[in-house]
């Protein structure tokens, strides 16, 4: 029988494996760690050793509990992970988180906030906790953390106290968006918005959605855009998909011509893609008969457009969270950090349609 089949096999510790090297157990630890004052002759000795007795080293879990920590940074998402990694702005934001954390060896956990499972905010084993455009339903599980002194870092999300946050100006850029279109003679406009609480569904942009809002960024991006047209409405498409952008623009737009909106602001460029698909199964032209801008200044696969948007950070976002987390980590003091936006034309606004009837 294979001696990894043995249960006895695998209660074997590190101090038996140092006593049958002739060494002692913090030898032996210092050998699998690969740190310290342990000679190469020692160290492969031990590992030898460890190799006979089918030995695959220290728990994890056990070196955890010593050190106090466990190496984890956790990422809290709005959305489901198969979601969620279809969205390149925030996978452009992990890349800057991750790149940072690297520094300090240490893992990245996803937690989605709209799944329920057994790895949660609250449970998870982690150092420190990223909060990803949660809504301000998860509040009560980063002030928990905070309590327990483990450090949260807020990315575009309400300010939880306690939380270090990383903001992005999404209010002035909106509002920008809204400007341009105002300039360009348009006042039948719509949006469409991402979420606006962590049930992700198409729905009419009513008084009464807005009134239970919880998610931070969508309300910002309509309050710019309502600085300029204060009785702006849409849809909310519930997530930043394709997908949810088309069926959000195909029920603003199949409507009689005097009610349609000559502009679309989408609250995504993944959004403003789908709005764009809409408008061209309706038959539609952009710019002639309708403007469409979005918000991001990515690269949308398949969209040979040039979308006028507004740029954000997104990695850069993540490396400002990495390197926050670093420095709490640290015990160091830090700072909220804020980041500007920029508006960028492209070939998808123009004119108001000469015969549109006035709002």
């Amino acid at each position: 029988m294979d001696s990894r089949d043995d249960p006895a096999q695998s209660r074997i510790t590190l101090a038996a494996v140092a006593a049958r090297a002739g060494v002692s157990p913090s030898t032996a630890s210092l050998a699998f760690s690969g740190r310290g004052p342990v000679s190469d002759a020692t160290r492969e000795k031990v590992l030898a050793t460890a190799r006979e007795m089918n030995y695959a080293g220290p728990d994890p879990r056990a070196q955890s509990l010593r050190r106090g920590s466990s190496g984890i940074v956790g990422a809290l998402i709005s959305d489901r992970i198969g979601v969620s990694f279809r969205d390149p702005v925030l996978i452009q934001t992990l890349d800057g988180l991750a790149e940072e954390l690297t520094k300090i060896g240490a893992s990245l956990l996803l937690i989605p906030e709209s799944e329920s499972g057994s790895v949660t905010v609250a449970t998870a084993p982690i150092d420190a906790l990223v909060m990803m455009c949660a809504s301000a339903d998860a509040q009560e599980s980063a002030r928990t953390l905070a309590c327990r002194g483990i450090p949260v870092i807020q990315v575009e999300g309400p300010d939880i106290e306690d939380a270090v946050n990383i903001r992005v100006d999404n209010r002035g850029g909106s509002r920008q968006l809204a400007q341009h279109l105002r300039d360009l003679g348009h006042t039948r406009v719509a949006v469409v918005t991402l979420g606006v609480d962590r049930h992700r569904r198409l729905a009419p942009l009513t008084p009464e959605a807005e009134a239970t809002a919880t998610v931070e960024t969508t309300m910002q991006r309509l309050h710019g855009v309502r600085e300029v047209f204060p009785e702006v409405g849409g849809m909310i498409a519930g997530s930043s998909r394709v997908d949810a952008g088309r069926a959000a623009a195909l029920a603003l737009l199949s409507v009689e011509r005097e009610l349609r909106p000559t502009a679309i602001i989408a609250q995504s460029d993944l959004l403003a893609s789908g709005v764009l698909a809409a408008a061209e199964e309706l038959g539609l032209r952009v710019p002639e008969d309708l403007s469409v801008v979005g918000f991001d200044g990515i690269r949308v696969d398949g969209l040979e457009r040039r979308l006028t948007t507004v740029w954000q950070p997104a990695q850069g976002k993540g490396l400002a969270a990495g390197r926050t987390v670093l420095a709490m980590l640290a015990g160091e003091a830090v700072a909220d950090t804020d980041f500007e936006v920029s508006l960028i034309l492209g070939d998808t606004s123009g004119p108001v349609p000469a015969a549109a009837p006035a709002a």
